[in-house]
Protein backbone atom coordinates (compact mmCIF):
# COMPACT_ATOMS: atom_id res chain seq x y z
CA UNK A 1 0.00 0.00 0.00
CA UNK A 2 1.15 3.52 -0.78
CA UNK A 3 1.24 5.43 2.50
CA UNK A 4 0.50 8.60 0.55
CA UNK A 5 -2.98 7.23 -0.28
CA UNK A 6 -3.65 5.17 2.85
CA UNK A 7 -7.41 5.49 3.48
CA UNK A 8 -8.53 7.04 6.75
CA UNK A 9 -11.79 5.08 6.80
CA UNK A 10 -9.94 1.77 6.61
CA UNK A 11 -7.59 2.82 9.41
CA UNK A 12 -10.54 3.72 11.64
CA UNK A 13 -12.33 0.46 10.82
CA UNK A 14 -9.28 -1.59 11.73
CA UNK A 15 -8.71 0.33 14.95
CA UNK A 16 -12.37 -0.15 15.91
CA UNK A 17 -12.00 -3.89 15.51
CA UNK A 18 -9.28 -3.98 18.15
CA UNK A 19 -10.64 -5.04 21.53
CA UNK A 20 -10.28 -2.22 24.04
CA UNK A 21 -7.40 -2.88 26.39
CA UNK A 22 -9.58 -2.74 29.50
CA UNK A 23 -12.26 -5.12 28.21
CA UNK A 24 -11.68 -8.85 28.24
CA UNK A 25 -14.17 -11.28 26.74
CA UNK A 26 -15.25 -14.04 29.17
CA UNK A 27 -12.84 -16.95 29.02
CA UNK A 28 -10.14 -14.87 27.34
CA UNK A 29 -6.87 -14.25 29.21
CA UNK A 30 -6.29 -10.60 30.04
CA UNK A 31 -3.59 -9.02 27.90
CA UNK A 32 -0.29 -8.44 29.66
CA UNK A 33 1.49 -5.17 28.94
CA UNK A 34 5.19 -4.40 28.97
CA UNK A 35 7.46 -1.79 27.46
CA UNK A 36 9.35 -4.45 25.50
CA UNK A 37 6.72 -4.62 22.76
CA UNK A 38 6.49 -0.88 22.14
CA UNK A 39 10.30 -0.67 22.26
CA UNK A 40 10.65 -3.32 19.52
CA UNK A 41 7.96 -1.65 17.40
CA UNK A 42 9.47 1.82 17.71
CA UNK A 43 12.95 0.52 16.89
CA UNK A 44 11.56 -0.89 13.65
CA UNK A 45 10.05 2.52 12.91
CA UNK A 46 13.39 4.28 13.42
CA UNK A 47 12.98 5.22 17.09
CA UNK A 48 10.81 8.29 16.41
CA UNK A 49 10.39 8.95 20.15
CA UNK A 50 14.09 9.84 20.37
CA UNK A 51 13.77 12.64 17.80
CA UNK A 52 11.94 15.14 20.01
CA UNK A 53 12.05 16.19 23.64
CA UNK A 54 9.11 15.40 25.85
CA UNK A 55 7.25 15.99 29.11
CA UNK A 56 5.39 13.02 30.57
CA UNK A 57 2.26 13.56 32.70
CA UNK A 58 0.63 10.89 34.87
CA UNK A 59 -2.08 10.99 37.53
CA UNK A 60 -5.65 9.93 38.16
CA UNK A 61 -7.45 13.23 37.62
CA UNK A 62 -6.34 16.38 35.85
CA UNK A 63 -3.55 14.98 33.70
CA UNK A 64 -5.36 15.80 30.48
CA UNK A 65 -6.16 19.36 31.57
CA UNK A 66 -2.57 19.84 32.73
CA UNK A 67 -1.21 18.47 29.44
CA UNK A 68 -3.53 20.67 27.34
CA UNK A 69 -2.61 23.78 29.35
CA UNK A 70 1.14 23.11 29.19
CA UNK A 71 0.99 22.39 25.46
CA UNK A 72 -0.92 25.62 24.90
CA UNK A 73 1.71 27.56 26.87
CA UNK A 74 4.49 26.02 24.79
CA UNK A 75 2.53 26.71 21.58
CA UNK A 76 2.32 30.38 22.61
CA UNK A 77 6.06 30.39 23.36
CA UNK A 78 7.31 29.48 19.89
CA UNK A 79 8.52 25.86 19.62
CA UNK A 80 6.71 23.40 17.38
CA UNK A 81 4.67 21.42 19.89
CA UNK A 82 3.05 18.01 19.92
CA UNK A 83 0.27 16.93 22.28
CA UNK A 84 -0.78 13.33 22.84
CA UNK A 85 -3.80 12.64 25.05
CA UNK A 86 -6.46 10.01 25.67
CA UNK A 87 -9.25 9.13 25.42
CA UNK A 88 -10.98 11.09 22.68
CA UNK A 89 -14.48 12.58 22.82
CA UNK A 90 -15.56 12.14 19.19
CA UNK A 91 -12.70 11.20 16.83
CA UNK A 92 -9.36 9.48 17.50
CA UNK A 93 -7.63 12.32 15.61
CA UNK A 94 -8.17 14.43 18.77
CA UNK A 95 -5.49 12.39 20.54
CA UNK A 96 -2.65 13.59 18.28
CA UNK A 97 -2.17 17.35 17.89
CA UNK A 98 0.63 19.59 16.67
CA UNK A 99 1.16 23.35 16.45
CA UNK A 100 -0.54 25.14 13.60
CA UNK A 101 1.69 26.45 10.80
CA UNK A 102 3.43 29.77 11.05
CA UNK A 103 4.74 31.80 13.94
CA UNK A 104 4.27 31.29 17.65
CA UNK A 105 0.63 31.32 18.63
CA UNK A 106 -0.57 30.69 15.06
CA UNK A 107 -4.32 30.24 15.23
CA UNK A 108 -3.83 30.11 19.02
CA UNK A 109 -4.38 26.38 19.09
CA UNK A 110 -2.98 22.98 18.40
CA UNK A 111 -4.45 21.18 15.41
CA UNK A 112 -5.72 17.59 15.26
CA UNK A 113 -3.81 15.27 12.97
CA UNK A 114 -5.46 15.32 9.53
CA UNK A 115 -7.38 12.33 8.21
CA UNK A 116 -4.78 11.77 5.49
CA UNK A 117 -1.88 11.84 7.95
CA UNK A 118 -3.79 9.61 10.37
CA UNK A 119 -4.28 6.99 7.67
CA UNK A 120 -0.61 7.14 6.64
CA UNK A 121 0.67 6.82 10.21
CA UNK A 122 -1.69 3.95 10.98
CA UNK A 123 -0.56 1.82 8.07
CA UNK A 124 3.11 2.62 8.65
CA UNK A 125 2.73 1.28 12.18
CA UNK A 126 0.45 -1.59 11.20
CA UNK A 127 2.70 -2.85 8.39
CA UNK A 128 5.82 -2.70 10.57
CA UNK A 129 4.01 -4.54 13.36
CA UNK A 130 2.83 -7.26 10.98
CA UNK A 131 6.38 -7.85 9.73
CA UNK A 132 7.61 -8.07 13.32
CA UNK A 133 4.96 -10.67 14.16
CA UNK A 134 5.74 -12.69 11.02
CA UNK A 135 9.46 -12.66 11.84
CA UNK A 136 8.82 -13.68 15.45
CA UNK A 137 10.19 -10.44 16.91
CA UNK A 138 6.74 -9.68 18.36
CA UNK A 139 4.43 -12.31 19.83
CA UNK A 140 1.29 -10.34 18.96
CA UNK A 141 0.14 -7.23 17.16
CA UNK A 142 0.22 -4.04 19.25
CA UNK A 143 -2.88 -2.99 21.16
CA UNK A 144 -5.14 -0.08 20.26
CA UNK A 145 -3.30 2.26 22.63
CA UNK A 146 0.17 1.04 21.64
CA UNK A 147 -0.72 1.57 17.98
CA UNK A 148 -1.95 5.12 18.55
CA UNK A 149 1.08 5.92 20.71
CA UNK A 150 3.46 4.74 17.98
CA UNK A 151 1.44 6.74 15.44
CA UNK A 152 1.76 9.88 17.57
CA UNK A 153 5.52 9.47 17.99
CA UNK A 154 5.94 8.86 14.26
CA UNK A 155 3.85 11.92 13.43
CA UNK A 156 5.73 14.14 15.89
CA UNK A 157 9.10 13.02 14.53
CA UNK A 158 8.18 13.42 10.87
CA UNK A 159 6.57 16.82 11.50
CA UNK A 160 9.73 18.05 13.28
CA UNK A 161 8.05 18.65 16.63
CA UNK A 162 10.56 20.16 19.05
CA UNK A 163 8.83 19.16 22.26
CA UNK A 164 5.86 16.89 22.95
CA UNK A 165 3.55 16.87 25.95
CA UNK A 166 2.46 13.28 26.57
CA UNK A 167 -0.43 12.22 28.77
CA UNK A 168 -0.03 8.73 30.23
CA UNK A 169 -2.93 6.44 29.39
CA UNK A 170 -3.25 4.34 32.54
CA UNK A 171 -0.83 3.99 35.41
CA UNK A 172 2.65 4.90 34.26
CA UNK A 173 5.18 2.15 34.78
CA UNK A 174 3.95 -0.08 31.93
CA UNK A 175 2.17 2.55 29.86
CA UNK A 176 3.35 2.78 26.25
CA UNK A 177 4.12 6.49 26.63
CA UNK A 178 6.69 5.64 29.31
CA UNK A 179 9.15 4.53 26.63
CA UNK A 180 10.35 8.14 26.26
CA UNK A 181 13.09 9.75 28.32
CA UNK A 182 11.24 12.88 29.49
CA UNK A 183 12.77 16.19 30.47
CA UNK A 184 10.16 16.42 33.23
CA UNK A 185 7.81 13.97 34.92
CA UNK A 186 4.59 15.61 36.10
CA UNK A 187 2.23 13.82 38.48
CA UNK A 188 -1.25 15.22 39.04
CA UNK A 189 -3.72 14.26 41.77
CA UNK A 190 -3.86 10.53 42.54
CA UNK A 191 -7.01 8.76 43.70
CA UNK A 192 -8.69 5.37 43.33
CA UNK A 193 -9.40 4.36 39.73
CA UNK A 194 -8.61 1.39 37.47
CA UNK A 195 -7.93 -0.63 40.60
CA UNK A 196 -8.24 -3.97 38.79
CA UNK A 197 -5.17 -2.94 36.76
CA UNK A 198 -3.19 -0.73 39.14
CA UNK A 199 -3.95 -2.18 42.56
CA UNK A 200 -6.53 -1.69 45.32
CA UNK A 201 -4.93 1.11 47.34
CA UNK A 202 -3.58 4.63 46.87
CA UNK A 203 -0.14 3.22 47.69
CA UNK A 204 -0.35 0.63 44.90
CA UNK A 205 -1.65 3.14 42.37
CA UNK A 206 1.00 5.72 43.28
CA UNK A 207 3.78 3.18 42.75
CA UNK A 208 2.49 2.63 39.21
CA UNK A 209 2.26 6.38 38.55
CA UNK A 210 5.77 6.90 39.94
CA UNK A 211 7.04 4.58 37.21
CA UNK A 212 7.41 7.68 35.01
CA UNK A 213 10.20 9.02 37.26
CA UNK A 214 13.79 8.72 36.04
CA UNK A 215 17.07 8.47 37.98
CA UNK A 216 18.38 12.01 38.57
CA UNK A 217 15.27 13.37 36.86
CA UNK A 218 12.78 16.07 37.82
CA UNK A 219 9.32 15.60 39.32
CA UNK A 220 6.73 18.39 39.20
CA UNK A 221 3.80 17.85 41.55
CA UNK A 222 1.64 19.27 44.35
CA UNK A 223 1.00 18.00 47.89
CA UNK A 224 -1.96 15.65 47.81
CA UNK A 225 -3.23 12.48 49.51
CA UNK A 226 -0.87 11.58 52.41
CA UNK A 227 -0.35 8.03 51.11
CA UNK A 228 0.52 9.34 47.66
CA UNK A 229 2.89 11.94 49.12
CA UNK A 230 4.70 9.30 51.14
CA UNK A 231 5.15 6.89 48.23
CA UNK A 232 6.21 9.61 45.78
CA UNK A 233 8.69 11.02 48.29
CA UNK A 234 10.25 7.65 49.01
CA UNK A 235 10.63 6.71 45.35
CA UNK A 236 11.92 10.17 44.42
CA UNK A 237 14.63 9.97 47.08
CA UNK A 238 15.66 6.47 45.96
CA UNK A 239 16.10 7.75 42.38
CA UNK A 240 17.75 11.02 43.40
CA UNK A 241 14.89 12.90 41.72
CA UNK A 242 14.69 16.65 42.13
CA UNK A 243 11.24 17.66 43.31
CA UNK A 244 9.55 20.84 42.09
CA UNK A 245 6.42 21.96 43.90
CA UNK A 246 3.75 23.87 41.98
CA UNK A 247 2.46 25.41 45.23
CA UNK A 248 3.87 28.92 44.47
CA UNK A 249 1.53 29.08 41.48
CA UNK A 250 -1.63 28.30 43.43
CA UNK A 251 -4.00 31.23 44.05
CA UNK A 252 -5.33 32.35 47.39
CA UNK A 253 -8.57 30.82 48.64
CA UNK A 254 -11.79 31.69 46.76
CA UNK A 255 -9.84 33.23 43.89
CA UNK A 256 -12.36 32.36 41.17
CA UNK A 257 -11.40 31.73 37.56
CA UNK A 258 -9.18 34.83 37.24
CA UNK A 259 -6.32 35.58 39.63
CA UNK A 260 -2.76 36.96 39.75
CA UNK A 261 0.32 34.73 39.96
CA UNK A 262 4.02 35.63 39.90
CA UNK A 263 6.02 33.72 37.29
CA UNK A 264 9.61 34.31 36.22
CA UNK A 265 9.74 37.44 38.41
CA UNK A 266 6.68 39.00 36.80
CA UNK A 267 3.02 39.04 37.81
CA UNK A 268 0.56 37.67 35.27
CA UNK A 269 -3.20 37.25 35.25
CA UNK A 270 -4.37 33.65 35.07
CA UNK A 271 -7.62 33.53 33.10
CA UNK A 272 -8.33 29.97 32.02
CA UNK A 273 -11.38 28.83 30.05
CA UNK A 274 -11.27 25.66 32.16
CA UNK A 275 -13.68 26.19 35.04
CA UNK A 276 -13.82 24.82 38.57
CA UNK A 277 -11.57 25.14 41.62
CA UNK A 278 -9.88 21.82 40.80
CA UNK A 279 -8.49 23.33 37.59
CA UNK A 280 -6.36 25.72 39.66
CA UNK A 281 -4.18 22.77 40.65
CA UNK A 282 -3.81 21.61 37.05
CA UNK A 283 -2.95 25.12 35.89
CA UNK A 284 -0.36 25.47 38.68
CA UNK A 285 1.31 22.23 37.56
CA UNK A 286 1.40 23.44 33.95
CA UNK A 287 2.95 26.76 35.03
CA UNK A 288 5.56 25.03 37.18
CA UNK A 289 6.49 22.72 34.28
CA UNK A 290 6.72 25.66 31.86
CA UNK A 291 8.96 27.59 34.26
CA UNK A 292 11.22 24.53 34.62
CA UNK A 293 11.47 24.20 30.84
CA UNK A 294 12.42 27.88 30.57
CA UNK A 295 14.84 27.90 33.48
CA UNK A 296 16.67 24.61 32.99
CA UNK A 297 16.09 23.55 29.38
CA UNK A 298 16.29 26.78 27.42
CA UNK A 299 12.77 26.87 26.02
CA UNK A 300 11.64 30.41 25.14
CA UNK A 301 8.84 30.55 27.70
CA UNK A 302 8.01 34.03 29.02
CA UNK A 303 5.46 35.40 31.50
CA UNK A 304 3.47 36.69 28.53
CA UNK A 305 3.45 33.34 26.73
CA UNK A 306 2.40 31.58 29.94
CA UNK A 307 -0.55 33.96 30.36
CA UNK A 308 -1.51 33.68 26.68
CA UNK A 309 -1.19 29.90 26.67
CA UNK A 310 -3.44 29.52 29.70
CA UNK A 311 -5.98 31.89 28.20
CA UNK A 312 -6.04 29.98 24.89
CA UNK A 313 -6.22 26.45 26.30
CA UNK A 314 -8.82 24.23 24.68
CA UNK A 315 -9.87 21.09 26.50
CA UNK A 316 -13.57 20.35 25.87
CA UNK A 317 -15.85 18.21 27.99
CA UNK A 318 -14.48 19.49 31.29
CA UNK A 319 -17.17 21.52 33.07
CA UNK A 320 -17.95 22.91 29.64
CA UNK A 321 -21.05 25.05 29.15
CA UNK A 322 -23.02 24.66 25.91
CA UNK A 323 -26.17 26.56 24.93
CA UNK A 324 -28.63 24.69 22.73
CA UNK A 325 -32.32 25.40 22.13
CA UNK A 326 -32.54 27.83 24.99
CA UNK A 327 -31.04 25.48 27.59
CA UNK A 328 -27.67 25.65 29.34
CA UNK A 329 -25.93 22.27 29.35
CA UNK A 330 -22.93 21.45 31.53
CA UNK A 331 -20.88 18.54 30.15
CA UNK A 332 -18.14 17.03 32.29
CA UNK A 333 -16.30 13.70 32.12
CA UNK A 334 -16.44 12.99 35.86
CA UNK A 335 -15.95 9.22 35.66
CA UNK A 336 -14.46 8.42 39.08
CA UNK A 337 -15.20 9.50 42.66
CA UNK A 338 -12.60 12.29 42.74
CA UNK A 339 -13.96 13.69 39.50
CA UNK A 340 -17.53 13.41 40.80
CA UNK A 341 -16.65 15.37 43.95
CA UNK A 342 -14.97 18.06 41.82
CA UNK A 343 -18.07 18.30 39.63
CA UNK A 344 -20.36 18.48 42.65
CA UNK A 345 -18.31 21.30 44.17
CA UNK A 346 -18.25 23.23 40.89
CA UNK A 347 -22.02 22.98 40.39
CA UNK A 348 -22.53 25.07 43.52
CA UNK A 349 -21.36 28.08 41.51
CA UNK A 350 -24.08 27.69 38.85
CA UNK A 351 -27.26 29.76 39.24
CA UNK A 352 -29.91 28.55 38.85
CA UNK A 353 -28.75 25.19 40.14
CA UNK A 354 -29.02 22.23 37.75
CA UNK A 355 -31.74 19.82 38.88
CA UNK A 356 -31.36 17.17 36.16
CA UNK A 357 -28.40 14.96 35.25
CA UNK A 358 -27.98 12.69 32.25
CA UNK A 359 -25.68 9.89 33.38
CA UNK A 360 -24.05 6.66 32.34
CA UNK A 361 -20.79 4.93 33.25
CA UNK A 362 -18.63 1.95 32.48
CA UNK A 363 -19.04 -1.21 34.52
CA UNK A 364 -15.49 -1.06 35.88
CA UNK A 365 -16.38 2.20 37.68
CA UNK A 366 -17.65 2.31 41.32
CA UNK A 367 -21.27 3.01 40.44
CA UNK A 368 -22.56 2.91 44.02
CA UNK A 369 -20.03 5.52 45.15
CA UNK A 370 -20.61 7.75 42.13
CA UNK A 371 -24.35 7.53 42.78
CA UNK A 372 -23.97 8.54 46.43
CA UNK A 373 -21.87 11.56 45.44
CA UNK A 374 -23.94 12.87 42.54
CA UNK A 375 -27.50 11.57 42.47
CA UNK A 376 -28.86 13.12 45.72
CA UNK A 377 -28.13 16.68 44.55
CA UNK A 378 -30.50 16.30 41.58
CA UNK A 379 -34.27 16.04 41.36
CA UNK A 380 -34.13 13.54 38.54
CA UNK A 381 -31.70 11.34 36.60
CA UNK A 382 -31.94 10.40 32.95
CA UNK A 383 -29.88 7.30 32.17
CA UNK A 384 -28.52 6.94 28.65
CA UNK A 385 -26.98 3.97 26.85
CA UNK A 386 -23.42 4.39 25.60
CA UNK A 387 -21.55 2.77 22.72
CA UNK A 388 -19.12 0.59 24.65
CA UNK A 389 -18.78 -3.10 25.43
CA UNK A 390 -17.92 -1.99 28.96
CA UNK A 391 -21.15 -0.05 29.54
CA UNK A 392 -22.96 -0.60 32.84
CA UNK A 393 -26.29 -2.37 32.16
CA UNK A 394 -29.34 -0.13 32.44
CA UNK A 395 -30.90 -2.22 35.22
CA UNK A 396 -27.84 -1.64 37.39
CA UNK A 397 -28.02 2.12 36.80
CA UNK A 398 -31.72 2.15 37.76
CA UNK A 399 -30.99 0.11 40.89
CA UNK A 400 -28.32 2.61 41.94
CA UNK A 401 -30.80 5.47 41.57
CA UNK A 402 -33.35 3.58 43.63
CA UNK A 403 -30.80 3.17 46.43
CA UNK A 404 -30.42 6.95 46.61
CA UNK A 405 -34.16 7.61 46.33
CA UNK A 406 -33.72 9.77 43.23
CA UNK A 407 -36.35 9.47 40.45
CA UNK A 408 -34.87 8.08 37.25
CA UNK A 409 -35.80 7.56 33.61
CA UNK A 410 -34.16 5.14 31.19
CA UNK A 411 -33.68 6.51 27.67
CA UNK A 412 -33.08 4.32 24.64
CA UNK A 413 -30.60 6.67 22.93
CA UNK A 414 -28.44 9.66 23.83
CA UNK A 415 -30.66 11.86 21.66
CA UNK A 416 -33.75 10.68 23.53
CA UNK A 417 -32.01 11.35 26.85
CA UNK A 418 -31.24 14.93 25.81
CA UNK A 419 -34.82 15.51 24.61
CA UNK A 420 -36.43 13.99 27.73
CA UNK A 421 -34.17 15.95 30.09
CA UNK A 422 -34.88 19.23 28.32
CA UNK A 423 -38.64 18.64 28.45
CA UNK A 424 -38.57 18.01 32.21
CA UNK A 425 -35.92 20.49 33.43
CA UNK A 426 -38.24 23.51 33.69
CA UNK A 427 -35.64 25.70 32.02
CA UNK A 428 -32.87 24.97 34.55
CA UNK A 429 -29.36 23.93 33.43
CA UNK A 430 -28.82 20.23 32.72
CA UNK A 431 -25.68 18.23 33.53
CA UNK A 432 -24.29 15.45 31.29
CA UNK A 433 -21.65 13.35 33.02
CA UNK A 434 -20.29 9.97 34.07
CA UNK A 435 -18.60 8.65 30.94
CA UNK A 436 -16.36 9.99 28.20
CA UNK A 437 -18.46 8.01 25.70
CA UNK A 438 -21.66 9.73 26.86
CA UNK A 439 -20.13 13.21 26.99
CA UNK A 440 -18.57 12.83 23.55
CA UNK A 441 -21.81 11.82 21.81
CA UNK A 442 -24.00 14.25 23.77
CA UNK A 443 -21.61 17.14 23.15
CA UNK A 444 -21.64 16.50 19.40
CA UNK A 445 -25.44 16.48 19.33
CA UNK A 446 -25.70 19.62 21.46
CA UNK A 447 -23.23 21.56 19.33
CA UNK A 448 -25.16 20.54 16.20
CA UNK A 449 -28.40 21.74 17.84
CA UNK A 450 -26.81 24.99 19.02
CA UNK A 451 -25.62 25.73 15.50
CA UNK A 452 -29.11 25.44 14.03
Amino acid sequence: MSYATAPYSQAIAELNRMAPELHTQPGTPRRKFSLDEIRILLEALGDPHKKFRSVLIAGTNGKGSTAATLASILQSSGPRVGLYTSPHLERPNERIKISGPGAAGAENRLLDISDDAFGRRYFQVHDSAQQLVLSGALAQLPSFFETLTAMAFLHFAEEAVEIAVLEVGIGGRLDATNIVDPLLSVITDISLDHMEWLGPTITDITREKAGILRPNGTLVTLPQHPEANQVLGKIAVSLNVRGVSATPYMPTMNAGDTYPVEVLNEEIEVASPLHGPHQQRNIALAIAAAVELATNYGLPVTPGSIAAGIRNTRWPGRLESISAHGTQWVVDVAHNPAGAWALRASLREIDPAPRTIIFSCLKDKPLAELAQILFPIFDQIVFSPIASLRATPMQELLAAAEQTGTPAHAAETVLEALSFAQQHADGAPIVVSGSVYLVGEARKLLLEQGAQ
